[in-house]
């Protein structure tokens, strides 16, 4: 049956088994616009996501691998580039691994240096997580459950989240996160896709044009946590105002992307913490050449864009290409990084009795769509 009318709804399947004999499932989500997504349990992660061009041509356009093996191999572990995965329990970094919350300073696993990443050494990324299928008027979907133990990787307090992938019949991939804990906490949970408009295996996505709805973005030392500044993006190769192609300004000399080897910032769509009815524009992606369309809309006030500058070759994907440099971009939509210290930056503490709510809406089209 060709892509386009695959038949719409869910179905599970054996993914393989991790090394202590856990089973991995994959969801597939089908709707009835020629959109599949692909998801397992093994860290949320999103495995396959398959989109028509402006030809009606179908073909998978986020990296990662067609094997359960591919996620566990060294060479993967060793890169570390956490491929579609779920990402908790705080998405991006934290200086030194440390943060002071009530008087109390707390050590959190150090995994990028000297500094914390993406959860730890066993973040979200690299865990087991309840799932359940469901189908509804809002879509097909699945929900994914977790609980992490108070002390896990150093945090304070036992945090139970919740993530659901729906997709929608509109061609857009709903992504809600729910979490509530017993002690106050830092949370700061993301989706980590990487994304090729042209396909997964294009070498390159640099005349990919991007356009980002903020005026700002947060500089960084050189070991890419937060200076604490929020600066301006005019007159700086980090204006996206307006539809720019992602090499355009790339290799311009300056500090920032000589630190970051790129794009590697965080940038602001908003300063304000508190929950939105709606999810705010906060990105659009065009591949000139496929004439796919990504717009992302999220609550998050913020936005890490990544331009893949460490992925170096040493991991074979999908397509049994190697992944190299700048193959695949993410634009994981967050609350801002080392926030815990930075008294600047909207909170990412979570309280006993709050419930901590995230919505990123992903919308897949192309410009013949657009008339």
């Amino acid at each position: 049956m060709p892509d386009h009318q695959q038949k719409k709804g869910v179905e599970a399947s054996s993914f393989g088994a991790l090394p202590d004999g856990r089973e991995v499932t994959l969801y597939r989500l089908s709707n009835d616009r020629g959109l599949t997504v692909e998801v397992m349990n093994y860290g949320g992660i999103i495995v396959s996501l398959r989109a028509p061009d402006r030809e009606g041509k179908v073909e998978d356009i986020v990296l990662g691998f067609d094997r359960l093996d591919g996620y566990l191999s060294d060479a993967y572990r060793q890169l570390n580039p956490y491929f579609g995965a779920l990402i908790g329990r705080y998405g991006n970094r934290i200086d030194q691994g440390r943060f002071t919350l009530n008087g109390v300073t707390h050590q959190l696993a150090t995994n990028d240096g000297d500094n914390h990443l993406h959860g730890g050494r066993q973040g979200f990324d690299r865990r087991l997580w309840d799932a359940e299928p469901f189908s509804g008027e809002d879509g097909e979907g699945v929900i994914l459950r977790t609980v992490s133990a108070d002390g896990e990787e150093g945090y304070p307090g036992r945090l139970d989240a919740t993530v659901s992938y729906t997709l929608t019949d509109a061609n857009a991939l709903e992504v809600r996160y729910r979490a509530e804990t017993d002690r106050p906490t830092p949370v700061n949970l993301t989706q980590h896709s990487y994304f090729n408009l042209a396909s997964e295996g294009d070498p390159s996505i640099l005349d990919h044009e991007l356009t980002i709805h903020g005026d700002a973005f947060t500089p960084v030392d050189a070991t890419l946590i937060p200076t604490g500044e929020i600066r301006d993006v005019a007159d700086t190769p980090f204006d996206f105002r307006g539809p720019t192609p992602i090499g355009a300004r790339i290799g311009d000399d300056h500090r920032q992307l000589e630190r970051g080897g790129g794009y590697d910032h965080n940038f602001v769509l908003a300063m304000d913490s508190a929950p939105l009815e709606a999810p705010r524009r906060a990105a659009r992606v065009v591949d000139p050449g496929s004439g796919r369309v990504l717009e992302i809309a999220t609550t998050e006030p913020g936005l890490q864009f990544y331009s893949g500058n460490f992925l170096d070759g040493s991991v074979t994907g999908k397509g049994g290409e190697p992944y190299g440099k700048r193959s695949g971009f993410a634009l994981e939509t967050q609350h801002f990084p080392d926030s815990p210290n930075q008294p600047g930056f909207p909170s990412t503490i979570l309280e006993p009795g709050e419930t901590y709510r995230s919505l990123t809406v992903y919308r897949f089209s192309t410009d013949a769509d657009d008339g």
